[in-house]
C-alpha cells in the first residue's frame, strides 16, 4: 500500500499544458464547490471538529473573498465544510487503495485539516503528525496558481468512513487576492486512469507547411497490474465538425511497460481539435483529453522595408524624447525622419529619434525606412504639450512568467529578445519589471539608505546600467511598487516615500510605473473615493516634480469604478478588474465585460483589463504553455485590440513559438489597437452565444469582431444593417491581412468554438 501511494504522488496526471483540457471527472466523486463556511483572522481550533461555526459567513470557493465583500482584506482566514464521506465509494471504485481531496486553487498558502489533522500544507500532501508552523510565510514565491491535491491512504484514521468529516482551510494571503477560487473542488478515489502516464498533449505536434503530425508515448506506471483497453485518437474542425482523421487502437499494458503511437493528417491552416480517449477494460471508466493544434493566420513580413507603429506620439515639454521606428523588412536598413522639431535628432542606423522639445505643438514629421530592396514612407505626428500615452503601451511585464523569481538577467534576455525576435519592429516597446525587485519585507536586510532612498535586491545589482541597456536597444523601461508600505508580494513600497522613489526612478530612467493598491487598504481609512484616490494624488505630484516623463499605470482592480477618475488623479492607464490567468473562464469573464467603462477610454487615459496570457507563462519560476486554446489566443488578442487596452506580453520572450509570435506581430490587427481615435468597441449583437464588436477607427472604417463564446463552432450571418451599415461595402479579414470582397446586407462566416472572425469594413 505504501509503496502504490508513492507511485501515485509520483504519477499524478493533472497535465493542462500545451492547450491540453482534462475532462474526465468520476461520476462518483462528492462536490465540494457548495456548502463553505468562511470567516476572517487566525485559530487553530478552528480546525477542530467540535467548534461551533454557525456565526461563520457562507461563501463561494469559484471566486477570491475580495470579491465577495472581503475588500483588501490581507492575511489569515479559514473556511470549513462538513461532509459524509460514504463507503461505497471506495466499495465501487476499481483501485481501492487511495482518497484524493481536491481544493482547487488557493491564492496564496494553505494548510488543510481533516477532522482536527493536518492532511496538506502548500500542494504536499502531509502525515497527520506534520508540525503546523507559519515559516512558508517568509518564501517570496507562492503556490497561489497551482492545484492543491492531497491524497490519503484510504486506511488513514484521519478519515470517519460513513460519517460526518469536517474539513478546514487555513488560508493565508499575503496580497492581492486572497481564498479559494477555482471552485471545481471534490472529493473521490484514485482511479486507474492516473496510472496511465502519457506525453499526449505535452509534446509539441510537428507542423510542416500544411501537415501535422505527432508522436507520444502511453506508460502503465503501476508495479503490480496492466491497463487494457481501446485507445482511440480523432482529430476535428473546429469550425466545421467535420472528422479530420481518426484511429482507433488495442491497447495491453504490463506493469511498466511503454508504446508508442503516432498520427499525422493535413491541415491548411484551420482550427483542429485532437481528441484522445482511452476506455479501460477493467474498470469501464473513460480518460478524455484534448489538443487544440496551434495555426498561424498572420503572413510574414514582406522583405521590402514597411513601417508599423503607432502614428501618433505625445511627450511633455521639456522631457526627454525617445522614439523608435518600427519597421519590417530586410536588414540592414536606414532611417530617416524629415521635419522634426527643434531638439530632436535621429540616428539614422537604428531608427532611435531623441532629445528634448522646449516649444509646445504639434509636429507633422515624415518617418522614412531603407534597404536594398526598397523605401517605404510614413507620416508622424508628434504632439508636444500635456499628455503622454497617446496609444496604448505595448511591451512586456515579468509577472505572468517570472512573478517574484524575476532578476537583472531575466529582464535583460527579454529585451533582447524584443530585438532579436522582431517585436520592436511592430511597435512593441516598454521592458517592464513587476514585483520583486525590491528587498523582501519581512528580512533583516535593509531597505532603504540613511536618507531613505530605496534599495534594490542583490538580483538587480546595478538600476541605472540596466535602464541604460534597455534603452540603447531604443526600448522603454518600466517598473513597480505600491502606495502602502509593501507591495503584493510582501517587498518594500513607496508609503511616505513618495517623491524619493519617483526621484531614484527618474535617476535609473524609468518610463512606465504600475503603482498596486495591495498594503494601502491597511492605511486608508474607508472605501470613499476620496480615500481610494488619495494616494495616486500622491504619487502622480511626485512624479511630476522629476525630469522624466513616466507614464503613470494605477492597479487597484476597478475599486469605485477607477476609469470614472483615473484621469483626474492624471492616471495614463487603469486595471478594471482582478488578475487574468490563463483561462477560458478568466478571459472571457474579464474581456467581455469592459462596457460600462467604454466611453471613458481616449488618447492618455486607457482602460485596462491586465496582461496578455499567451505563451509560456506560470507566475514563476515554473512554466507552463498557456492554457487557452489557440482559438481562445485568437479572441484574447482581438478582443484586447478592439477594446484599446494596453498589450503587455506577460510569457518567456525566449520561448516564443511561431504560433505566439504569429499572435503578436500582426500589424493590421495591432493597428486596431493602437488607432489614433482611441475609440473603445463595445457589443453592438448578442445573440446566444455570439457577440459583434465594433470599433470605430480614425479613417472613418470600422472594425467588427465577431465572437463565438459557445462550447461547439456556428455558422453566422451579420446583418450588416443592425451595425448602421446600409451600403454596399469592402470586407477585409484582419488576421489573414486578405481581402474578402464586396458585401451588401450580410456577410457570413464560420466561427469555432471560444474563437473570433476580425474583419475590417470599408
Amino acid at each position: 500500500m505504501k509503496s502504490k501511494t508513492t507511485v501515485i504522488f509520483l504519477s499524478i496526471l493533472f497535465i493542462v499544458s500545451l492547450y491540453g483540457k482534462i475532462f474526465a471527472q468520476q461520476e462518483s466523486n462528492i462536490n465540494l464547490k457548495d456548502g463553505w463556511k468562511f470567516t476572517t483572522g487566525d485559530n487553530l481550533q478552528y480546525a477542530d471538529p467540535a467548534f461551533d461555526d454557525s456565526q461563520w459567513k457562507a461563501i463561494s470557493v469559484n471566486q477570491l473573498w475580495e470579491g465577495q465583500g472581503y475588500t483588501d482584506y490581507d492575511g489569515f482566514a479559514w473556511y470549513r465544510i462538513k461532509v459524509i464521506i460514504p463507503s461505497s465509494l471506495k466499495k465501487n471504485s476499481f483501485l481501492k487503495d487511495s482518497l484524493k481531496i481536491f481544493l482547487g486553487k488557493i491564492d496564496d498558502f494553505d494548510q488543510s485539516f481533516i477532522n482536527g489533522k493536518i492532511f496538506g500544507s502548500n500542494c504536499q500532501s502531509v502525515p497527520a503528525n506534520t508540525t503546523v508552523n507559519d515559516k512558508y510565510k517568509q518564501s517570496d514565491e507562492a503556490p497561489w496558481d497551482r492545484d492543491r491535491l492531497y491524497v490519503l491512504s484510504v486506511n488513514d484514521p484521519r478519515i470517519m468512513w460513513d460519517k460526518e468529516n469536517v474539513i478546514a482551510v487555513r488560508v493565508y494571503d499575503h496580497g492581492g487576492g486572497g481564498g479559494i477560487y477555482s471552485g471545481d473542488l471534490y472529493i473521490g478515489m484514485i482511479h486507474l486512469e492516473e496510472y496511465l502516464e502519457s506525453d499526449m498533449v505535452t509534446g509539441n505536434p510537428v507542423i510542416n507547411k500544411n501537415r501535422v503530425s505527432k508522436s507520444f508515448t502511453l506508460k502503465n506506471v503501476a508495479a503490480d497490474f496492466g491497463i487494457k483497453g481501446e485507445f482511440i485518437i480523432k482529430a476535428v474542425n473546429n469550425s466545421n465538425n467535420k472528422i479530420v482523421y481518426e484511429k482507433k487502437n488495442d491497447v495491453d499494458l504490463k506493469p511498466k511497460e511503454s508504446k508508442k503511437f503516432s498520427y499525422a493528417f493535413s491541415n491548411n491552416n484551420q482550427s483542429v481539435i485532437v481528441h484522445y480517449t482511452f476506455k479501460f477494460t477493467q474498470s469501464g471508466e473513460n480518460l478524455d483529453k484534448e489538443e487544440a493544434i496551434p495555426y498561424t493566420l498572420t503572413p510574414k513580413p514582406f522583405p521590402k522595408p514597411k513601417i508599423n507603429g503607432a502614428k501618433v506620439y505625445g511627450e511633455r515639454i521639456g522631457k526627454p524624447f525617445q522614439y523608435t521606428i518600427a519597421a519590417t523588412g530586410t536588414r540592414p536598413m536606414t532611417f530617416d525622419a524629415v521635419d522634426l522639431p527643434h531638439g530632436l535628432s535621429i540616428d539614422k542606423n537604428t531608427g532611435i529619434i531623441t532629445g528634448r522639445v522646449s516649444e509646445k505643438g504639434e509636429y507633422k514629421v515624415t518617418l522614412v525606412a531603407k534597404n536594398k530592396l526598397g523605401i517605404a514612407k510614413r507620416d508622424l505626428k508628434i504632439e508636444i504639450g500635456d499628455q503622454i500615452a497617446l496609444t496604448p503601451p505595448m511591451g512586456w511585464n515579468s509577472w505572468n512568467c517570472w512573478a517574484a523569481s524575476v532578476n537583472h538577467e531575466k529582464v535583460i534576455a527579454a529585451a533582447k529578445a524584443f530585438k532579436n525576435k522582431g517585436l520592436i519592429n511592430h511597435g512593441w516597446t516598454y521592458i517592464n519589471i513587476d514585483d520583486g525587485w525590491e528587498v523582501f519585507g519581512p528580512s533583516d536586510k535593509p531597505k532603504r539608505d540613511a536618507e531613505g532612498n530605496i534599495l534594490t535586491s542583490e538580483k538587480f545589482p546595478n538600476m541605472k546600467a540596466l535602464g541604460d541597456s534597455i534603452h540603447s536597444l531604443g526600448l522603454k523601461f518600466g517598473i513597480y511598487s505600491s502606495p502602502g508600505p509593501l507591495t503584493c508580494g510582501n517587498y518594500t513600497a513607496s508609503y511616505q516615500h513618495e517623491l524619493q522613489d519617483a526621484k531614484s526612478y527618474a535617476s535609473w530612467g524609468i518610463d512606465y510605473l504600475k503603482y498596486d493598491w495591495c498594503s494601502y487598504a491597511s492605511i486608508a481609512k474607508n472605501n470613499s473615493l476620496p480615500e481610494l484616490k488619495k494616494p495616486y494624488f500622491v504619487m502622480r505630484d511626485a512624479l511630476n516634480k522629476v525630469d522624466r516623463d513616466i507614464v503613470f499605470s494605477l492597479c487597484q482592480y476597478g475599486m469605485g469604478n477607477v476609469w470614472e477618475w483615473g484621469d483626474e488623479v492624471r492616471g495614463n492607464l487603469w486595471r478594471t478588474t482582478g488578475d487574468i490567468i490563463d483561462t477560458w473562464q478568466s478571459l472571457s469573464q474579464i474581456g467581455f465585460n469592459q462596457i460600462a467603462n467604454a466611453k471613458y477610454a481616449k488618447p492618455g487615459n486607457w482602460n485596462d483589463p491586465d496582461m496578455l496570457i499567451v505563451g509560456w507563462v506560470g507566475w514563476g519560476p515554473n512554466l507552463h504553455r498557456s492554457r487557452l486554446t489557440p482559438d481562445e489566443q485568437y479572441t484574447h488578442i482581438s478582443l484586447w485590440c478592439l477594446l484599446s487596452a494596453p498589450l503587455l506580453i506577460g510569457c518567456d520572450l525566449e520561448r516564443l513559438d511561431d504560433f505566439t509570435l504569429n499572435l503578436l506581430t500582426n500589424d493590421e490587427v495591432l493597428a486596431l489597437d493602437q488607432d489614433p481615435l482611441g475609440k473603445q468597441a463595445v457589443p453592438i449583437i448578442k445573440n446566444g452565444n455570439i457577440q459583434v464588436w465594433v470599433k470605430n477607427l480614425e479613417d472613418g472604417t470600422i472594425a467588427v469582431g465577431i465572437f463565438n463564446l459557445g462550447k461547439d463552432s456556428e455558422k453566422y450571418s451579420l446583418d450588416l444593417k443592425e451595425i448602421g451599415i446600409n451600403s454596399k461595402v469592402k470586407i477585409r479579414d484582419l488576421w489573414r491581412q486578405k481581402d474578402l470582397g464586396s458585401f451588401t446586407g450580410k456577410y457570413t462566416s464560420e466561427i469555432p468554438s471560444h474563437g473570433v472572425v476580425l474583419v475590417k469594413i470599408f
